[in-house]
């Protein structure tokens, strides 16, 4: 019998992920077909389609529960008792659903398997037990986490084949922490990439805007988040993946400190034991408190236990700044090979505006001093090191997708003498060449905050707002940060 072609094994799998989603959430034909097409290349407002209400698909009740309340406040009325965990579940779930089929943000749905396990938790409750900090709420994770029994494929045909054999070791966390595992999300292939595009699952839309990049790696996770069919996502970040999904479709991202969120026990991409660039697991929400909520309780849970590529560093509640406080800022200047787009020049020139009416003290940071594009051009000999990826997609004859390519070209464009004097090294020598210049790039950064005496930092997320499709490019104002292995919002 001769093997299936790629495109034959894409799509069985992409029929068996409609068939797991049940026949009454199927939006209906006079629903969809109000939509330009194809939706990528057209600018459809998928958010102000009010679509889950139009639908008729979801209760009233669900549409509150999935619009209405931030984390903080769901977690209550699930401990509470005003909502059980079954309502919520299925609330998010249909929600889910629904986004999935207009913006492509989902690779695995786990529905009937959430129900379960909402229906346990509120068992639970009804005899006076709260599970966890988190009981009751459904929680999204980026495709790379791996749950028993189900595929993690993470955008390679190739990998179409394999079975994860156990959990990753933060989906294990989570569920102590009470929270339901209901949905995994879509991500680009390779995780390299600013567009969620793969093979397999197709492209990720912008609920915002169909014709703009929803972000990647984890723009799954933003769609989903931005779509509220997911109250707290989880991605990884290993070059923005985190904040560009929350700065393209309008959510909050935080990339911890490196090793902070467990991250170990994912499907990757990459050869067993390049670990000298890690990426960091992080929280997107709507809500910005939800961000601290992820992190303490997951810190609080003592990851290092259960993964040991965790820090063993407890959660730490400081106290907020007194009012009268005045803090000191550093503010990342536009660095010139990376010119800033119109809109990102106008909101860090407000952000320091209104700063500094509160009385607080803005230290501009020339861009050559960060060494935003010197941390970059580090990084991306790091990444050059290690071309597995490409045989993963070799192994099955699958083409690149244009964000891959194009993200090429722009690299060919950027143009940086920082590691030409490295370019003739192989092997550990060129290892630990990269080594000393991302530690002399720490040690500047080291006497920077020292000098100034600095409270924080903040400057752009990128170049640009959500743009079009496959033009993302580079992303050196967030990636400079990866290099240091420093935590980053947006």
């Amino acid at each position: 019998m001769a093997s299936s072609t790629w495109q034959e094994k894409a799509a069985a799998k992409q029929q068996s992920s409609l068939n797991k989603i049940p026949k009454q959430w199927r939006l209906p034909a006079a629903v969809t077909e109000t939509l330009q097409k194809p939706l990528a290349e057209h600018s459809n407002r998928i958010l102000e389609l009010d679509i889950p209400r139009k639908s008729g698909i979801m209760s009233d009740k669900e549409i509150e529960i999935t619009e209405n309340f931030t984390v903080e406040e769901l977690l209550n009325k699930l401990r509470d008792g005003v909502f059980s965990a079954l309502e919520v579940t299925l609330a998010f779930s249909k929600r889910a659903a629904l986004a999935q089929q207009l913006l492509s943000c989902l690779t695995e749905t786990y529905f009937p398997e959430a129900e379960e396990r909402a229906r346990f938790l509120d068992s639970e409750r009804a005899q006076g037990r709260i599970v966890g900090p988190l009981h009751g709420l459904p929680i999204s994770v980026k495709d790379g986490f791996q749950i028993k029994g189900s595929q993690a494929t993470i955008g390679f045909v190739s990998f179409l084949d394999r079975v994860s054999d156990k959990n990753s070791p933060l989906i294990d966390i989570l569920i102590e922490l009470g929270a339901v595992i209901y949905v995994k999300t879509n991500i680009p292939l390779t995780l390299m990439t600013a567009d969620s595009e793969n093979n397999i699952f197709g492209r990720t839309l912008n609920p915002h805007n169909t014709s703009l990049t929803a972000g990647g790696s984890s723009g799954g996770e933003g769609s989903l988040v931005s779509f509220r069919g997911s109250p707290l996502g989880i991605g990884t970040d290993i070059a923005g993946s985190i904040r560009i999904p929350s700065l393209c479709c309008g959510t909050y991202g935080f990339k911890p400190t490196t090793s902070r969120i467990p991250d170990g026990g994912q499907a990757s991409p990459a050869s067993p034991g390049l670990d000298f660039f890690l990426p960091s697991a992080g929280p997107i929400a709507n809500d910005i408190h939800a961000l601290e909520i992820l992190s303490r309780t997951v810190l609080s849970a003592r990851p290092a236990l259960h993964d040991s590529t965790a820090l063993d560093v407890p959660w730490r509640q400081l106290p907020p700044p007194a009012p009268s406080a005045k803090l000191r800022l550093g503010l990342i200047s536009e660095d010139p090979v990376f010119p800033l787009h119109p809109p990102v020049k106008r909101a860090l020139a407000n952000a320091a505006k209104l700063l500094e009416a509160q009385g607080h003290q803005i230290i501009p940071i020339p861009a050559a001093r960060a060494h935003v594009a010197d941390a970059l051009a580090v990084a991306w000999e790091y990444f050059g090191l290690d071309e597995l990826s490409f045989t993963h997609i070799e192994a099955s004859g699958e083409p690149l997708v244009n964000s891959i390519i194009e993200g090429g070209k722009a690299y060919e464009r950027f143009k940086s003498d920082f590691c030409a004097d490295i370019a003739s090294l192989q092997g550990t020598a060129r290892i630990a060449a990269l080594n000393v210049k991302r530690h002399a790039i720490a040690e500047d950064w080291r006497a920077i905050w020292k000098e100034e005496r600095l409270d924080g930092v903040f400057g752009p997320g990128a170049q640009n707002t959500a743009i079009r499709h496959d033009m993302y490019g580079i992303p050196p104002y967030t990636l400079f940060l990866n290099t240091l292995g420093c935590s980053s919002s947006l």
